[in-house]
């Protein structure tokens, strides 16, 4: 007999803006029509939530917190169904992506639920609605992709949001085996952003960021074939390490001002860039930059389920586990030292775990 059928209440995390994790005692909720109870098994922590939610509520609109149990990024078992469910039944594996959208606008019909139009249907996991810093989690049938045996729980949870956004962003630049590489910011973003590229064949991959910790890391894991400190000097190591040209691709994942303003110039004529950082702001001269050099821009925001699906199925066939970026693991009693390692910026992944 489960857990969920000897026991009614559960312990979940919240954040309440300060810094701090709250811990509350919820009743553990019942599937309606549509939906399933996932036994959470590994929920992850993404920086969106360090930099709108963890440090001070200053999310608005799709990023309003609402004082849900926290954790966009999880995966686990399904413990029971709801009428209505057609596709997935107890004892399934799933990944739960983390917008549940009203599945009728245009974008949801596009699979693209993180930009869900409806004011009143789109909720985001750990932010509108209860999210996966709980034993269990209420999810629309409608969000889950399964989660093949070949990966763990933790590789799921991290394709929940990480991986599936970065994924998107390389997709849309057409990075391929043809294509130099540049990843500003070398957070849990921009590791998985060095991954995958080399699964996808851009060579050389290149890394940039300004803590050192941060580069020791994607040294430590083989990720990149070249790494470059931040600073004045940067630009031109990068062009030298692509026969003077520049890349022909470039992401950015620090959502910083001179991080930004690198990815555009050491990019080369005709290259493209992906802009995947949140937040801050960026100054670039239009012409110079962008204009003459025919470059082009592209903002990408998370992912479609359809891609996220067509993800975990390369995962498994590249025999790629984003749980290799995972440094730290812990129990949910210690979501707040797991926070504030996260806030500090200067680990790789950090996951809650529920089963070790």
């Amino acid at each position: 007999m489960s857990a969920a059928q000897t026991t009614t209440a559960m312990t979940g995390a919240y954040l309440p803006g300060d810094s701090t994790v709250v811990f509350r005692d919820t009743p553990i909720p019942e599937p309606g029509h549509g939906e399933v109870l996932v036994r959470t098994m590994a929920s992850t922590i993404c920086g969106s939530d360090i930099r709108a939610i963890y440090r001070e509520h200053v999310g608005k609109g799709p990023e309003g917190y609402q004082g849900v149990i926290a954790g966009h990024e999880p995966a686990g078992v399904i413990e029971r169904v709801g009428p209505g469910c057609v596709q997935f039944g107890a004892g399934d594996r799933v990944i739960v992506y983390h917008i549940s959208g009203c599945g009728v606008c245009n974008d949801c019909r596009r699979g693209y639920m993180i930009s869900c139009t409806s004011p009143t249907h789109r909720k985001a996991y750990g932010w509108q609605r209860d999210g996966g810093m709980a034993p269990y989690i209420l999810a629309e049938e409608k969000d889950l992709v399964a989660l093949p045996d070949e990966l763990t729980f933790v590789d799921g949870a991290q394709v929940a949001c990480g991986f599936g956004t970065v994924y998107e962003g390389l997709q849309k630049i057409g990075v391929s085996g043809t294509d130099a590489l540049l990843v500003v910011g070398l957070g849990p973003v921009g590791l998985a952003a060095l991954m995958l590229a080399r699964a996808l064949g851009a060579r050389p991959v290149i890394g940039m960021d300004v803590v050192p910790e941060r580069i020791r890391l994607a040294e430590e894991l083989g990720l990149a074939d070249h790494l470059v400190h931040a600073g004045e000097e940067a630009l031109s190591k990068i062009r030298d390490l692509t026969g003077g040209h520049g890349v022909e691709r470039a992401v950015d994942c620090s959502g910083a001002d001179p991080g930004r303003q690198l990815a555009i110039r050491a990019t080369r004529k005709w290259g493209k860039i992906a802009f995947v950082g949140e937040g801050g702001s960026v100054q670039f001269s239009p012409s110079p930059d962008i204009i003459h050099d025919q470059k082009t821009i592209m903002g990408s925001w998370v992912t479609s389920i359809w891609r996220m699906e067509e993800l975990v199925e390369l995962l498994v066939r590249w025999k790629l586990h984003p749980e290799d970026l995972v440094t730290h693991r812990f129990t949910l009693d210690r979501a707040a030292e797991a926070y504030e390692l996260m806030a500090g910026g200067k680990c790789g992944k950090v996951a809650i775990v529920f089963d070790e």
